[in-house]
């Protein structure tokens, strides 16, 4: 293995974990072609294929496999262990990287970015939004935001935010025809706006009252990926559309919006940061996660 340097290994995690020569390219700020002939002389020297390469997708063989699952996590604590170094001689620097559901990013970190950025100059920070539940560690990301449901026990976890809750809301003309829902089981009886992730998967919409859970599964008029589009739809009087309360707040205090149905929806915990227990944060996250305390704390204070 002398015949291969930190520099071979931390090009192949980058592209074993994002599958896109271009994009590690980018994060390891070298060019695509240097890359992948560091790939192809790491591939040469060592005897096996590590990556199975088409015009339009990477995937890893076998061999990519293991050497990924041994390898990436040891890159990360020499990562993380250069970034602590570093920080001695001044501020915090380095990439911070997040991954975190696109509600959490809109509605939670997006208010932060700039005061964070204006806080910490030497921070490079990364937000990648993504519904679909993964490992951050051999995802390569320093943290991620989700709701406590679905935190791992041996992560930290550091609360975002107050309780959230969600809304369902049509427009007032639409409502206006067609009536208001005095129960859940009426939705099915309403067009209605549905949302499905990039997994495939269309969720039910939960309702809760006095104890008594509903889930319904109404027709969908609509179904719409981004949030915004759902919105728009709503507004202009396609059906009813079930969302976090934060991306309508605004067009139902400016009756662009109706709310419906908000005693079923009672509020919920709000998200958490979460990070791998296992080691020291880097000093760009622990920057990150001492800024969210004092942005907390600020908040309540209001």
């Amino acid at each position: 293995m002398s015949e291969l340097d930190l520099r071979d290994m931390s090009a192949f995690v980058a592209v074993a974990r994002t599958r896109n020569f271009r994009r590690a390219a980018i994060e390891l700020r070298v060019s695509v072609s240097s890359l992948s002939q560091r790939l192809r002389d790491m591939e040469a020297r060592l005897g096996v294929r590590l990556l199975h390469r088409t015009t339009r997708s990477v995937a890893l063989t076998e061999a990519g496999e293991l050497l990924l699952a041994r390898v990436g996590p040891a890159i990360s604590d020499v990562d993380a262990a250069l970034q602590q170094v570093r920080s001695m001689a001044g501020s915090p620097s380095g990439r911070l990287r997040i991954n975190a559901p696109a509600p959490v990013v809109d509605l939670v970190l997006a208010p932060m970015v700039t005061p964070f950025a204006a806080q910490y100059p030497e921070v490079e920070l990364e937000i990648i939004a993504e519904t679909s539940f993964i490992d951050i560690v051999s995802g390569g990301f320093d943290a991620g935001a989700r709701y406590g449901e679905h935190l791992d026990q041996d992560m930290v976890a550091v609360s975002l935010g107050p309780q959230e809750r969600f809304a369902l809301v049509a427009a007032p003309q639409y409502v206006a025809q067609h009536g208001s829902p005095a129960v859940p089981q009426d939705l099915l009886q309403h067009c209605c706006i549905r949302t499905r992730f990039e997994s495939g998967a269309m969720p039910d919409w939960e309702f809760e009252k006095d104890g008594r859970v509903v889930m319904v599964s109404p027709k969908a008029r609509l179904v719409a990926g981004p949030s915004q589009l759902g919105i728009r739809a709503a507004q202009d009087g396609l059906g009813f559309f079930a969302t976090f309360e934060g991306y309508v707040r605004d067009d139902i205090a400016a009756g662009r919006l109706v709310s419906v149905l908000e005693d079923w929806l009672a509020p919920f915990p709000g998200p958490f940061l979460y990070y791998p227990s296992r080691r020291q944060p880097p000093p760009a996250l622990a920057a990150f996660v001492g800024f969210v305390a004092a942005w907390r704390k600020g908040r309540r204070g209001r």
